[in-house]
């Protein structure tokens, strides 16, 4: 490649990475961090969404496999729910807002 093609090439790789870093909102870094935390925790099945414990478990009723799905499922649902907050606001550049919508999904995700 001759010089003035380097150049050129140079110049356009570095005019889209700072587009991509101007794209990236406050908690960009910190949402990935946690995803690929999510994502490595796939296998542990001590690890995934919780929820706070019912009133009927700890009046010492039995779940059934229902509940305990259904459980699962708005667990999840919370947690989707939360991150994507996180994500929409750190899109919008609210540092403040981002940083409790992902405090939030991290408290309901455990990952020991």
């Amino acid at each position: 490649m001759n010089r003035a093609v380097r150049l050129s090439f140079l110049v356009a790789v570095s005019l889209n990475l700072g587009a991509l870093a101007a794209e990236a909102g406050p908690c960009s870094k910190d949402i990935t961090s946690f995803e690929e935390a999510v994502h490595r925790s796939a296998g542990d099945p001590n690890a995934g969404p919780v929820a706070p414990q019912s009133i009927g478990a700890q009046l010492s009723h039995q779940p059934t496999p229902r509940s305990i799905k259904r459980a699962q499922q708005r667990a999840q649902a919370a947690f989707d729910a939360a991150l994507a907050r996180a994500k929409r606001l750190d899109a919008r550049g609210d540092r403040g807002g981002c940083t409790r919508a992902l405090t939030q999904a991290k408290r309901m995700y455990e990952l020991d």
